[in-house]
């Protein structure tokens, strides 16, 4: 994280290792919180039409290990810990133990698109296991943790979110966005508006499943009720859209992110691009249309964030591109390792959790206070200044 944020976190652990850790700091106390605000989240995280087996391993449920007690955060460092059911078929695998080379299970053919071969020259290990493991979407878990704390306090806050996908294998809803269908959307196998679309996406899936291939999508997340002001103008490091952003691309096979109209508009006259401003009593300050998605010079606008992001195609191929092994040299099929055909709907998730930490960050940032009560006051007296501005 930025040297400047006030909510920092680390995460630790491996894909098949015996458990993902996170150690959140900056957290204000007073904050209710408990397994079942978090729990939730991982269970979409792990939901969606073209998951692996490993979905069906795992049953992902979130330990607070400290910062918590009788189910408010109390200012100390709150750990989480998600438990890696997959590590008794792994142990021997994984022991952290000197000894025991060759390692059984060894990856030595990289696959085109993964960490394998980088962090394998970076690293020097050959071995690319040693990659992968630290490298695989399942960390990703252990984040949707931080984030679910995240979006509780923004919550609380009189924050709202939604995420979901507008298209995935090339298959594009028809059916535009809205609040509205948040029930539909939660209750989709792909977190599609349009369920026409959905049914040809699925069967999409099936065909990639069949061929051994795999699909990659778009994904949006939209957050509501947010104060204008968050981020600032007045260093590069602490602009809004840059934090988005370095935190979306973080996710594991994100390749583009933009925020509302981001790619659009470079086709675009200014006049057809900016947000006309107006004001009255009742209502404040408002836009009648928000290409910008919320965020203007690295700051919110009060206006709905939109975050969209590009997911590439899994890396992992059942039937596989050719790679070359990186003991002998010699020409190879890169490494099948249990994986998706698609994880769009979970990166969704991801994207909505991760963002939250962004957004809760720049909340703490701006409001400050060592209790919720502190800031949640200095939050409505904020929003009355805005009102009057």
């Amino acid at each position: 994280m930025l040297d400047n944020v006030s909510l920092r976190f680390l995460s630790a652990g491996e894909s098949h290792g015996m458990q993902l850790t996170a150690v959140v700091d900056g957290l204000p106390a007073g904050v209710p919180l408990a397994a079942t605000d978090i729990d939730p989240w991982l269970a979409r995280r792990q939901g969606g039409y073209g998951r692996g087996r490993r979905m069906q391993i795992e049953s992902d449920r979130v330990v607070l290990a400290s910062g918590v007690r009788a189910g408010y955060t109390t200012g100390a460092p709150l750990t989480l810990i998600i438990e890696n059911r997959d590590w008794k078929n792994w142990q021997e695998v994984m022991d952290p133990a000197p000894g025991g080379k060759p390692r059984k299970r060894a990856l030595t053919t990289p696959r085109p698109g993964h960490a394998d071969l980088t962090g394998g020259i970076k690293y020097g290990h050959k071995d690319l296991r040693d990659v992968l493991e630290r490298a695989s979407a399942r960390e990703t878990a252990i984040r949707v943790a931080v984030g679910a704390v995240a979006h509780k306090l923004l919550t609380l806050l009189g924050v709202e979110s939604l995420g979901y996908v507008p298209m995935l294998g090339g298959i594009e809803s028809r059916v535009p966005f809205s609040w509205e269908l948040r029930e539909r959307i939660e209750a989709s196998r792909l977190r599609m508006t349009d369920s026409a679309a959905e049914q040809e996406a699925v069967h999409r899936i099936d065909a990639a499943r069949n061929t051994g291939d795999t699909l990659g999508g778009l994904l949006e997340v939209r957050y509501r009720g947010l104060v204008p002001g968050l981020g600032s103008y007045v260093q590069f490091d602490r602009k809004l859209d840059g934090r988005i952003a370095q935190m979306a691309m973080s996710i594991p096979a994100i390749k583009g992110v933009e925020v509302g109209e981001g790619f659009a508009s470079a086709g675009r006259p200014g006049s057809e691009v900016h947000d006309a401003i107006f004001r009255d009593e009742e209502r404040g300050w408002y836009r009648k249309t928000n290409r910008a998605g919320g965020l203007e010079a690295g700051m919110t606008t009060g206006e709905e964030l939109i975050v969209r992001a590009a997911l590439k195609p899994i890396a992992t191929l059942m039937t596989p591109l050719p790679t070359v092994d990186v003991v002998s040299h010699e020409v190879a099929d890169a490494a099948r390792e249990r994986s998706d055909v698609t994880a769009v709907p979970a990166a969704s998730v991801i994207l909505e959790a991760l963002v939250a930490i962004v957004l809760a960050d720049a909340y703490l940032e701006k409001f400050g206070g060592d209790t919720f009560k502190e800031i949640s006051e200095r939050v409505e007296t904020y929003r009355e200044r805005v009102r009057s501005y």
